[in-house]
């Protein structure tokens, strides 16, 4: 499917555009279907919230779990 066969949300005009019909810097996307576009900033939404989990997970590594002793000589 190429470029212009696709659906992009305008993040200004909140709007679903096909193809390019926005600068880029105002385009979320590609989406392949309008009812995906529609739904961009729940998706966003979400993904910003998977990610943000991801990194605090990755900014705990090596760090004891709660509950965790952190002298393992106790065991």
């Amino acid at each position: 499917m190429s470029d212009t066969e696709q659906y992009w949300f305008n993040l200004t005009t909140k709007k679903v555009e096909r193809g390019f019909e926005s600068p880029a810097v105002d385009r979320a996307g590609p989406f392949a279907t309008e009812e995906e576009a529609a739904r961009a900033p729940e998706l966003l939404a979400e993904r910003s919230r998977a990610w943000a989990a991801d990194e605090a997970e990755e900014d705990r590594w090596g760090t004891p779990a709660a509950g965790d002793s952190a002298d393992a000589s106790d065991r």
